[in-house]
């Protein structure tokens, strides 16, 4: 196991799933652990795997800018400028465009992608002054994106959106950095199915989302997501190791399935050979008419 004594890490949606995996690997590296979450439960019992170590637990929302303000003052005020930068937190919602209410969509872009954002805005600038103050300083910003953010499935518009959000601002902030410095990089972790608890992100949404009956598309979806995820067989922990490996490596993109990527490649020559967008059903039509019955059922 690489050591890591003393170095910082901070990650969001730690309570659960990546993150928390994640900051187990980062606590065995020795690293300095800042932990955020928006369940307050989850997150003190997480917090309290690590009791002893040095730890810094703050419950909060990644899409409130002055919420991340007070946390990347907090990081800046207990351990200086962190080294590796999670930003995890992500939410699943799905169902057809056209069905999502405008809660919805600020709710899926201001976790999934405003998130991202607060942490790049927030700490880029902190990692760079100690970079120029130490020319031993390394960090690594990782952002999580997913591979809906390579690739477009039917019925989960506003979840793909926010992800392909992120993929464009990762691979943009890797690209102005090598402008910058050679001491910090940026790499965007593109994960397929994952037993994790973003299936269950549903525990968490706003109240007047709570609130709202979901539409018959976006019971489709979730029964959909919820049978997919539960499925997979590469583990969470797998995928914190992937992402330590990556950045131990230098390495930018970072996929817990790579034979996914087949369906990457078709999209990209789609455009090139200037193809209306294939059909993600043709290896497997009697799920697309499973799907498209569902829907017809309830007029959807």
């Amino acid at each position: 196991m690489k050591t890591d004594q003393g170095r910082t890490a901070v990650i969001t949606g730690a309570a659960s799933g990546f993150g928390l995996e994640l900051a187990r690997l980062a606590a065995a590296r020795g690293m300095n652990l800042v932990l955020c979450d928006v369940q307050a439960d989850a997150l003190e019992q997480a917090a309290a795997e690590f009791d002893g170590l040095p730890l810094l637990a703050q419950r909060l929302d990644v899409s409130k800018a002055a919420e991340m303000e007070a946390l990347a003052a907090a990081v800046k005020l207990r351990f200086g400028a962190p080294h590796l930068v999670f930003n995890n937190a992500g939410v699943g919602a799905g169902g057809l465009l056209w069905e999502n209410s405008l809660a919805d969509w600020e709710w899926v872009l201001g976790v999934n992608l405003m998130g991202v954002v607060h942490g790049v805005r927030l700490f880029t600038p902190m990692m760079l002054a100690a970079a120029a103050a130490d020319p031993a300083y390394r960090g690594h910003i990782v952002n999580t994106a997913s591979m809906a953010g390579m690739v477009n499935a039917p019925n989960m518009g506003v979840y793909n959106v926010s992800k392909h959000a992120v993929v464009a601002l990762s691979e943009t902030l890797y690209q102005d950095l090598a402008l910058v410095t050679q001491q910090l990089h940026a790499a965007v972790l593109c994960p397929f199915f994952v037993p994790t608890g973003i299936a269950q992100s549903h525990r968490n949404r706003p109240a007047e989302l709570a609130a709202a009956k979901p539409t018959q598309s976006q019971l489709v979806s979730q029964a959909m997501s919820d049978k997919a995820v539960s499925a997979g067989k590469v583990t969470a922990a797998e995928v914190a190791a992937m992402v330590f490996a990556a950045v131990d490596a230098g390495q930018f993109y970072i996929f817990s399935h790579p034979k996914s990527l087949a369906g990457v490649q078709e999209r990209m020559e789609d455009v090139m050979q200037l193809r209306n967008p294939s059909d993600p059903f043709k290896d497997k039509p009697e799920l697309g008419a499973q799907i498209a019955a569902a829907l017809k059922a309830a007029g959807g």
